[in-house]
């Protein structure tokens, strides 16, 4: 067994040291992520523990590592590998130690020991090229020879994607690459390296071009140019939630960001529009270019909902006032008139649409609803786009809430992206869907859960048209308003009880553009005036810390939430995470932690989802096993393994395991934007006033993080920033199509 140790020099690997040996033993090892623990064997027979993403290995492998040395705090001495690459096994014993350890799908030691005898040290070469001799070999059928053949040239694969990527991309990453194309992942990026930005999640347009340059491909490519355009319009989606561009902004932005002239691009367009990769529409006399996925789901959404809104029975009037009268009675609640419209268009309608701002009585509606809609023998399904919202759905109607991906059932098949058990070939049973916090429903999503509706049920869309938009691309809420083709109902009296609280009557101020009350010491609104940003960062941090606990107790220590407009600066989430992790969970000789690139993750930590991971395992309290966690969902560190390099988080009843190599998915949530506050309520919310980009200090902002308290708003700031963003009534425009579909579609 040989055994060297070599720190690189190069530019690119400064700091890495390298070690080549063999695989003496398997400690663990996940098929799913390529994350192991082995044993490394060495000439003086020492054994190195090396950990990281290392697939498919197997005793008797041969490899070249690449990485670190780290302490773990109970193994000691072990090395992290950052980069791999394995050889085969080349003499007779290794190579029939190598087949022994089960490596290969359908040999074990003593059908190893067979194939080995039979064809010594050509084995490799008759199990990749000749899998018919296999059969040869007693206990090996003609089936089981090409299956030992296939996952053997499988596992080479892998090696050699290993290989070919490990200049470009992690050995995560690769894992992932490979899953999606398996055996031609190579070929494929060669071929055309452009397909990862479009294909592979995680990988930009940036990142493919480096390769693309690597592998000698002109920068005027006609593939370069169109991903170049594809990305843009992906890019835009993704990052301003555009589902579509008007051409000629798509085209100079693509010809600026590929260095290439505009008539290139105009080609490349042609190009993609001939191959409908993407779509064009003109509305209003400008021309705009779609991505296929938006453009089909805008389209589908308008005609799903006509339809929906056209088939849906029709009710008597005079049913649907003794409908009311009845409820009334049970309830003992007198409807205002806007509540007794919004039943009553809903019990009308297929599709209904009810907005107004908080402390208004949508959630009267809900529950009269649920009333009615239970007494007519409907089924009824309550849906919101987060755990968190449907949590507080559950609690204000005292029935069973479910996310949109629950209620679709949502299916993590690896590598399949957002899919749905319930579609167009398996509906939803319910004749009554309602959705609440609909303005955080994006394109994908509504589209999804519209597939799922049958024709003849009814739809209820329930949101605050006056909040940020949805995170994903789109602006759902907003354009079914636009459109005027539902019934809608807006809510803006303010009931008696809720005009007691300051933070109902203030948010509805701040949404008229007016100040709120600065200056009332004893409501549920309160505000701190500090001068600097050093000084708004530091009383966060004390208010997190002793003043709100010492009031408030466990409710503040376990309810209050920091939301900022910003994530950079003092007053940042960024800034503000780094503080306020000091100050509530600070370095413990009991808690373990983990760095991971800049961030340190320690138990007791809490922390955030920051993209949607729809194939990541989770185990409830109850037993029950799911997949899927979202982008905003918020949770707390309970262990950190450094021996199996793994970070144990609970959210609400759910467990879920994450791999030190994806980390990259979680954020500390101390602090979170207003944006990732979106859905959510806390029993108290702090919002530092501080300095932040111009486009951020916007009254909808504002808006939106006040009316994430339940019980208690605190700004601490700047006066003339508050004001500021009050008369900031300025929203980020979205492009979109889908208010001009409804409005242009028959019904």
């Amino acid at each position: 067994m040989n055994f060297d140790e070599e720190t690189l020099s190069s530019a690119d690997d400064v700091g890495m040291v390298r070690l080549s040996g063999s695989i003496e033993h398997v400690i663990y090892s996940n098929e799913e992520n390529g994350f192991a623990i082995c044993d490394l064997g060495t000439d003086t027979d020492e054994l190195v523990t090396i950990t990281g993403t290392l697939p498919y290995i197997g005793e008797g492998d041969i490899v070249t590592v690449y990485g670190k040395w780290v302490h773990n705090p109970k193994y000691g001495r072990q090395f992290r590998v950052e980069q791999a690459e394995k050889q085969l096994p080349a003499d007779r014993a290794s190579i029939l130690r190598y087949l022994s350890s089960k490596t290969i799908k359908g040999i074990g030691p003593k059908i190893a020991q067979r194939i080995v005898d039979a064809f010594g040290d050509e084995t490799f070469d008759v199990i990749e090229n000749h899998p018919e001799w296999l059969a040869d070999v007693p206990g090996i059928t003609s089936k089981r020879a090409h299956e030992i053949s296939e996952d053997f040239k499988n596992k080479a694969g892998i090696r050699s994607a290993m290989l070919f990527f490990r200049e470009f991309f992690g050995a995560a990453m690769t894992v992932r690459i490979y899953k999606k194309w398996g055996g031609s992942a190579v070929d494929l990026a060669k071929e055309n390296p452009y397909l990862l930005c479009e294909e592979i999640d995680g990988i930009g347009f940036e990142r493919a071009d480096r390769l693309a340059v690597k592998l000698g491909i002109g920068q005027d490519s006609p593939e370069r140019l169109c991903s170049g355009v594809q990305y843009m319009l992906g890019a835009n989606a993704h990052q301003n939630g555009h589902t579509c561009l008007p051409r000629e902004k798509l085209v100079t932005g693509a010809a600026k960001m590929l260095e290439a002239p505009e008539e290139r691009v105009v080609e490349a367009v042609s190009t993609l529009l001939k191959e409908q990769k993407i779509r064009t529409v003109t509305f209003d006399g400008t021309q705009f270019l779609y991505d296929k996925q938006f453009y089909d789901n805008e389209k589908y959404i308008a005609r799903k909902l006509l339809l929906i809104d056209r088939v849906c029975p029709v009710m008597d009037t005079a049913n649907i006032d003794s409908f009311i009268r009845k409820e009334e009675g049970d309830s003992g609640i007198r409807y205002a008139s806007g509540q007794r419209q919004a039943i009553f268009d809903a019990l009308e309608n297929g599709v209904m649409l009810l907005t107004g701002g908080p402390g208004t009585g949508k959630t009267t509606v809900v529950r009269a609803l649920l009333h009615i809609f239970d007494s007519m023998g409907l089924k009824i399904a309550l849906c919101a786009p987060t755990g968190r919202a449907a949590k507080r759905l559950s609690e204000s109607t005292s029935c069973e809430a479910k996310t949109i991906h629950r209620l679709l059932e949502y299916s993590g098949e690896e590598g399949k992206g957002l899919r749905f058990l319930r579609d167009e070939n398996n509906l939803l049973e319910e004749n009554v869907i309602i959705i609440d916090e609909a303005s955080m429903v994006d394109n994908n999503l509504m589209a999804a859960l519209l597939r799922a509706v049958k024709p003849g049920a009814r739809i209820i869309v329930i949101g605050d048209s006056d909040q940020l938009p949805s995170v994903g691309a789109g602006n759902v809420l907003r354009d079914l308003l636009e459109s005027g083709r539902f019934s809608t109902v807006r809510l803006d009296e303010i009931f008696r009880q809720a005009q007691e609280s300051l933070i109902v009557t203030n948010a509805h101020a701040i949404n008229r553009g007016e100040m709120p009350r600065l200056d009332v010491k004893n409501n549920d609104f309160f505000f701190l005036p500090r001068e600097s940003d050093a000084e708004i960062a530091a009383t966060v941090a004390q208010l997190c810390k002793i003043r709100l606990p010492k009031t408030y107790g466990e409710m503040a220590i376990k309810g209050t939430q920091v939301i900022s407009p910003s994530r950079k600066g003092e007053t940042g989430t960024e800034h503000l995470n780094v503080i306020l992790q000091a100050a509530l969970n600070p370095p413990d000789g009991h808690k373990r932690e983990h760095k991971f690139r800049e961030l340190v993750f320690r138990e007791g930590d809490r922390v955030m989802q920051t993209r949607n991971d729809y194939d990541i395992e989770w185990e409830r309290d109850d037993g029950s096993y799911g997949n899927g966690v979202f982008n905003g969902d918020i949770g707390t560190i309970v262990r950190i393994d450094p021996q199996n390099e793994q970070a144990e988080i609970r959210f609400d009843d759910k467990i879920v395991m994450y791999e030190f190599n994806m980390l990259d998915e979680l954020e500390p949530a101390y602090a979170v934007t207003v944006h990732k506050s979106q859905g959510s309520e806390y029993p108290i919310v702090v919002i530092p006033m501080g300095s932040a980009p111009a486009m951020l200090h916007s009254r909808n902002l504002l808006y939106t993080a006040v009316t994430r308290a339940q019980s208690m708003v605190i700004l601490v700031g700047r006066e003339e920033v508050i004001r500021t963003m009050i008369g900031n009534n300025r929203q980020a425009m979205r492009y979109t199509g889908l208010s001009r579909w409804l409005k242009e579609t028959e019904s």
